[in-house]
């Protein structure tokens, strides 16, 4: 295919294990396996097994400084500096540390601003940290209302920012329709209202990219599992803007400490002067080990190409769905402006979970979301056109064959 032979980043899916008996479209949910996350995880295991307790210390990756240093590898992703990023935790208890840093009820400021078409998992973080407080979440969590049931109007947003508002926490993308927010608008307004704003990044990170500190966001926080490839469980990233550094978390721990004092043992934290204070537990060293291989990868390609193959291959499938599957009942729930669109598409169909059933027998790897959706991620690091071209081959056929209609319309345990 022409487009493949153009690719400026062809040779980049030799980096990964890629199937050749399957397409899998499912990286915004789980990225693959890297060649260089392989031998990174091989190497810290190296590490342990010669070091020992030395291995904190020494060997290629200190593991004492790992957090650190990785969270160095976020900064182009992300638009910060090394000192405003951590890696550590994962997205939930990342984000039950920023908010129990960053939300400070105070007089008639007391709610905090959300959307309803957030993850349920930052929902469940926000009500109990609320509940911690002493407030109701139904009183107390203010949840920005969709106009389509996909998508969000940044002046919707905006305009519910009211004065009883103590903190904002939103997407960076929705994780269904893939929308991408407009940070820096919706950054500017909070400010212009005193309320401090963060972003959930799982969606964008590794995707498309960020200048968060030119924004002036106050905090934010990612997983890495998805479109930055570093594994099931891998740890998660915080980004706490410099303005905001030096004191002392929320939720203090072991490693919230700065480094040179950490083994005083002193019952008195002396906070670490960068983010590495919104550490709290003992690094996950061998969780931490694919990244070291994975972020080495986004520092040779560059996040810029990596967007734009990524919405020459979003276009390209939006393009063969609305001429190819046009009379089977699909929606396109995505913005179909480039520049609101993330790093995959979302289509919606009454026989959703059926159809993704009838793909995955057919060796296409897609994503169901409950109740009627569809995710299909093109993944500009190791997809290609023609599997883009294939993909609709195969659904415009089980269509036609109604092949879906041997399976239940019902999602599976993990969906």
């Amino acid at each position: 295919m022409k487009l493949d032979q153009k690719d400026s980043l062809k040779h980049v899916r030799e980096e990964f294990y890629v199937s050749d008996e399957r397409i899998y479209l499912d990286g915004n949910s789980l990225g693959l396996l890297s060649k260089r996350a392989e031998q990174a995880v091989l190497s810290l295991l190296d590490s342990w097994k010669n070091y020992a307790i030395d291995g904190w210390t020494e060997g290629k990756h200190p593991w004492f400084y790992l957090s650190e240093e990785l969270g160095k590898q976020f900064s182009p992703l992300v638009g910060a500096s090394p000192e405003e990023l951590i890696a550590t935790g994962s997205t939930t208890i990342n984000l039950h540390q920023l908010l129990a840093s960053f939300y400070k009820p105070d007089g008639k400021k007391t709610k905090i601003l959300a959307d309803e078409l957030n993850f349920p998992s930052d929902i469940y973080a926000m009500k109990s940290q609320l509940q911690l407080h002493g407030y109701s979440p139904e009183d107390h969590l203010v949840k920005v209302k969709s106009k389509d049931g996909h998508t969000l109007r940044t002046e919707d947003i905006i305009k519910a920012m009211t004065n009883d508002i103590a903190l904002i926490v939103l997407p960076g993308v929705l994780y269904r329709s893939g929308q991408i927010l407009d940070i820096k608008t919706l950054t500017e307004a909070a400010h212009e209202r005193g309320i401090p704003i963060g972003f959930d990044l799982c969606h964008s990170i590794g995707s498309i990219p960020h200048h968060l500190s030119e924004w002036n966001v106050d905090f934010a926080f990612w997983c890495t599992y998805k479109h930055l490839n570093g594994g099931p469980g891998s740890v998660a990233g915080i980004y706490v803007n410099e303005k905001h550094l030096g004191k002392e978390p929320g939720l203090s721990g072991w490693f919230s400490s700065a480094k040179d004092k950490q083994f005083d043992m002193e019952h008195d934290l002396t906070p670490a002067p960068n983010a590495g204070a919104y550490q709290i537990g003992t690094p996950h060293v061998l969780s931490l080990a694919p990244l070291i291989g994975s972020l080495e990868i986004f520092q040779e390609v560059g996040i810029e190409a990596i967007r734009n193959k990524s919405l020459a291959l979003t276009d390209y499938l939006l393009e063969l769905i609305q001429v190819e599957l046009k009379e089977f009942r699909f929606t396109i729930a995505s913005p179909l402006e480039r520049t609101s669109r993330g790093g995959h598409v979302y289509l919606t169909h009454p026989n959703a979970a059926s159809i993704c059933k009838a793909l995955k027998a057919a060796g296409i790897i897609p994503d169901f979301r409950s109740p009627n959706g569809i995710r299909l991620a093109p993944v500009g690091l190791y997809n290609t056109f023609e599997e883009v071209w294939k993909t609709v081959q195969v659904l415009k056929q089980i269509m036609l064959e109604e092949q879906y209609k041997k399976y239940e319309n019902t999602r599976g345990v993990i969906a």
